[in-house]
């Protein structure tokens, strides 16, 4: 019988010191998760107003969640930082699909911050419906903005809907002025709903365009063109340059069509290049002269109070959807309803008399 041949090994593995764990074990969850710390609005506001972009960036999120635990003290928090807001100059920027609205923000951003302002860049991504999931990519995108020390980006997801994020991009931007930024930009998705919503939360609206895809005027709606004061047709350098020029004949007298702005500003149409760093330049000044022409007018002060009146029918908007949908008897009712939609038992008009029957307690017969 053979006996097992025993195996002897030159190498010797010596037991190390015992580490300490990489995260410490007292701000862990028993899921293994890291705790946050919970702060009274008290303690957000006054994170904020010391320009603390931890506690910003927490309490933006209190402020874009959809749970009603968050509603009171997120609220609470805006209402305190209110006397500190105001103080900014608010620009929202959009542009059509390929006009490079990321790359512009980047070059036009730290321009911004060498001419001594503080910067927060709030974005909106697109998320799917169906996973309520987002990129965010924004901060990728934008790589030495992201890494000054006078820029704070923000991205927002749509969570499905456009005007979602437009309602809580207005409380953002009022904790980002009390944390002391005196300039925000507003970028939008792209060309289409959410332009409007933006446009009554900010001062100044810039549209990017781009030259030589076809005909620059085709398929612009007219109510984007008449937003905008001020059209940066994007990308113009090398042989593009001629192009551009011709584009920006073209949208010059396209403007002159529309009716006078209610601010009286006429707007311009200029070319820029992002990567060369061309015209960025002369668009500050011209949004710097917008201010200026705006406030001596009296319509900027005029305007921000019209928005004050906006942000109200909003929020009362908000209140009611959400009371709707967390009442107890629609919740329940809410599945019913829905089969028999599905069934084509019901139209959704009656559906929908139904739903609010039972929310304002009313007798109908189901």
């Amino acid at each position: 019988m053979n006996k097992k041949r025993e195996f002897k090994s030159s190498l010797k593995v010596h037991v190390g010191i015992p580490q300490p764990p990489s995260i410490n074990p007292d701000v862990l969850t028993k899921s293994g998760r890291k705790k946050r710390k919970k702060y009274s609005a008290d303690e957000f506001v006054s994170g904020i107003l010391s320009g603390n972009r931890t506690i910003l960036s927490q309490a933006i999120t209190l402020v874009e969640s959809s749970l009603t635990e968050h509603y009171e003290t997120a609220q609470a928090i805006i209402e305190k930082c209110l006397p500190f807001s105001s103080r900014s100059v608010r620009i929202g920027i959009t542009g059509v699909p390929g006009a490079g609205k990321s790359t512009f923000i980047e070059t036009f951003g730290l321009h911004i911050l060498e001419e001594g302002r503080k910067l927060a860049v709030l974005t909106i991504d697109p998320s799917s419906k169906q996973t309520k999931g987002s990129i965010l990519g924004d901060k990728t995108r934008m790589e030495q903005l992201s890494i000054h020390p006078g820029a704070f980006i923000r991205p927002s997801p749509t969570t499905g809907t456009l005007g979602g994020v437009a309602r809580k991009t207005r409380e953002t931007i009022i904790l980002c002025e009390a944390a002391g930024f005196d300039t925000i930009l507003v970028e939008t998705v792209g060309v289409g709903q959410s332009e409007t919503s933006v446009h009554s939360m900010v001062d100044f609206f810039l549209l990017l365009m781009l030259a030589g895809a076809g005909d620059e005027l085709q398929g612009i709606k007219r109510g984007i063109m008449e937003m905008a004061d001020l059209i940066a047709i994007t990308k113009v350098d090398g042989a593009n340059k001629l192009i551009a020029e011709n584009a920006r004949v073209s949208f010059q007298n396209a403007l002159h069509l529309f009716p006078k702005k209610a601010s009286e500003w006429i707007p311009q149409v200029h070319t820029c290049s992002a990567l060369t760093n061309t015209g960025i330049k002369e668009l500050w000044d011209i949004i710097m002269e917008y201010f200026s022409f705006t406030k001596k007018s009296g319509y900027f002060d005029t305007f921000r109070k019209e928005q004050a009146i906006i942000r109200m029918h909003s929020t009362i908007i908000e209140c009611l959807n959400n009371s709707f949908y967390n009442n107890k008897e629609v919740k329940l009712l809410v599945p019913k309803i829905e089969r028999q939609l599905h069934k084509g038992t019901i139209t959704s008009f009656k559906a929908a008399i139904l739903l609010l029957d039972k929310y304002f307690k009313r007798q109908t017969e189901l």
